[in-house]
């Protein structure tokens, strides 16, 4: 090969390769500023570690493996098995829902999507989140659901099992945007932390705070019950960013943040593309 010939071949190879970061299913995914400039430009939440800006976004849940190219960072997000879940509910009517039971719960669903839809740019985020209660994890995020033998949809929060009446706190500061008695979620409420940042609380059997109210981090919030749809005392946890449900456990675990923020070292693999202009012929 001449050496013009092998100096384009190097061109090519360095201009073709990109870094992809590659994460599990519902967890966050940190995008240094300085790397993808023009995300600034969109509303995002933002964060500041070690003195370098980020975005905070979310990889979606998905149970096969996929590329998402909506930023100059590929993600990949691995394929996992997250096993199965089976429960079983005695109160038949609890699964197999009347008309008026059906509408109830379609009516609620509505309100809560419409809650979970907020984008509050008047609360500071905070990713030092803790657990909300002292309990055991007895279903975690991302399993298949069968409630009596009937397949549902992904366990998409994490099931922390305790006596009834424990303090349930708030697990990082933010406002109480929603508060009611739902079908399914029984005594329920969302918390909104900022910049589409949102957790929500289910099966409580007091709650102890109101719509509006703004909560520092360990306010006590409301208390375990088995309200609504459950075969037990236990907190039922979401955590939501940009609509996306992801996954509580990850954000309370100890190596979070060198998970998230560190992935320069541990989570980005380089990879060669040469893109179809750039190929030689």
């Amino acid at each position: 090969m001449h050496y013009k010939g092998f100096l384009l071949l190097i061109f090519l190879i360095t201009s073709g390769l990109k870094s992809e970061i590659v994460v599990d299913p519902g967890e966050m995914v940190a995008i240094k500023i300085s790397t993808c400039p023009d995300i600034k430009n969109k509303e995002k939440f933002f964060y500041t570690f070690d003195n370098i800006e980020y975005a905070i976004i979310p990889s979606p849940f998905s149970k096969n493996s996929r590329v998402i190219n909506s930023y100059c960072v590929p993600i990949k997000i691995n394929e996992k098995d997250f096993g199965k879940s089976r429960i079983t509910i005695l109160d038949v009517s609890k699964v197999n829902l009347s008309e008026e039971d059906s509408q109830r719960a379609y009516k609620e669903s509505q309100l809560i999507r419409e809650s979970l839809n907020s984008y509050s740019t008047n609360i500071k985020p905070s990713l030092k989140f803790i657990s909300p209660v002292d309990g055991i994890i007895s279903s975690r995020y991302g399993k298949q659901r069968y409630i009596n033998d009937q397949p549902r949809s992904p366990h998409l929060a994490l099931d922390i099992a305790a006596a009834e009446g424990t303090a349930i706190i708030a697990p990082a500061p933010g406002k109480v945007i929603l508060v009611g008695d739902f079908f399914y979620s029984g005594n329920y409420l969302i918390l909104d932390h900022g910049f589409g940042l949102l957790s929500s609380y289910s099966h409580m059997s007091k709650i102890h705070v109101q719509a509006g109210d703004f909560l520092k981090q360990r306010d006590i919030i409301g208390e375990v019950g088995s309200t609504g749809r459950v075969t037990g005392p236990h907190l039922h946890w979401s955590v939501y960013l940009e609509k996306q449900r992801i996954n509580p456990e990850s954000l309370i675990a100890e190596n979070f943040f060198e998970k998230l923020f560190n992935w320069s070292k541990n989570r980005i693999k380089t990879i060669f593309c040469l893109r179809s202009e750039q190929r030689l012929n």
